[in-house]
């Protein structure tokens, strides 16, 4: 969209207008149900929207984000904090290994850093920069990155109340030069009550072109699932790996007691590492190829009886 058009649109558009200024700090005030609904507005367009009575995995989604306010949730979602509790339930070889952890990027101290590492933020999505070469890394750039984001809290975006409340803070990880790579492979296991449901099969280079990613779900008897939404399959066969009982072990002892979150690994030299556990994947606004996957994964999430009262 060009600019103009961007200008014309958020003139005459509530709600592309609602969706910039929320960007820019406003509706702070707004009760998350009433956001919800403005954003779900924004981002599904005349779908309808039941929060009374949510029926679809994306109903589903925006209730448990207003409902479902369990202070575990916090740890598990801050990238620090969850490294000793991956630890403790599935092996601490599974972790990729901390280089050092920071308030502020000045306090970081890149002279006991190797030469590759990666630096993360651990409260929001998204938050990282690579240094292959660390004579080369460009501090300056770095520094204005991570102080902007140290001050976003990513809560205010969408809402996910687990990003809320967690310390602003950024690591330093160990480089995994398999990563970031068209030909990159990510296991992305989507959990329900605690049972791996599906696992898809993520592809390409994270965070960028949606043409250069595909994603390709398997459901638990390891057979293709006929849907898609927002990457398409690979055009290439993918298949799981040979590790996947492993991985659904692991994913499944992460999301004991929780309605849905979605357990992430790697594979590097047939050892699994986890990446991060996703409470609403794309913030729970998904459009669904074909649009009855919407309502059939729906129809696999049971909200919890005491969320009800």
């Amino acid at each position: 969209m060009s600019k103009l058009n961007f200008l014309l649109d958020l003139i005459k558009n509530p709600a592309t207008r609602f969706y910039y200024l929320s960007a820019h700090g406003f509706y702070h005030s707004m009760s998350d149900e009433e956001y919800i609904k403005r954003l779900w507005k924004y981002k599904m367009g005349d779908k309808p929207l039941d929060l009374e009575n949510p029926k679809t995995f994306c109903e589903k989604m925006q209730w448990l984000k207003i409902h479902d306010h369990n202070p575990r949730y916090t740890k598990l979602a801050d990238k620090y904090a969850v490294k000793k509790i991956v630890a403790d339930a599935i092996g601490e070889e599974h972790v990729v290994p901390l280089l050092g952890v920071w308030d502020d990027f000045d306090d970081i101290d890149f002279d006991k850093l190797p030469d590759q590492f990666i630096l993360k933020t651990t409260h929001d999505s998204g938050g990282f920069m690579i240094c292959k070469d660390k004579s080369t890394f460009d501090k300056a750039a770095a520094r204005k990155k991570f102080k902007k984001a140290l001050k976003r809290n990513f809560y205010w975006s969408g809402r996910e109340w687990q990003y809320k409340n967690i310390p602003p803070r950024i690591i330093a990880e160990k480089y995994i030069d398999s990563l970031g790579k068209p030909d990159s492979l990510e296991y992305k296991l989507t959990c329900m009550d605690g049972k791996v449901v599906f696992t898809t099969v993520c592809k390409g280079i994270a965070h960028t072109d949606l043409s250069l990613r595909s994603n390709d779900h398997f459901d638990r008897n390891g057979e293709r699932m006929p849907w898609y939404a927002f990457y398409k399959p690979s055009k290439d066969p993918v298949s799981l790996p040979p590790q996947s009982e492993e991985l659904i072990r692991y994913a499944e002892l992460l999301s004991k007691d929780i309605p849905y979150v979605r357990a992430d690994f790697y594979i590097v030299d047939d050892v699994v590492y986890f990446g991060e556990l996703t409470f609403y994947t794309w913030d729970g606004f998904l459009v669904f190829e074909p649009d009855e996957w919407d309502r059939k994964l729906g129809d696999m999430i049971t909200i919890p009886e005491h969320l009800m009262k």
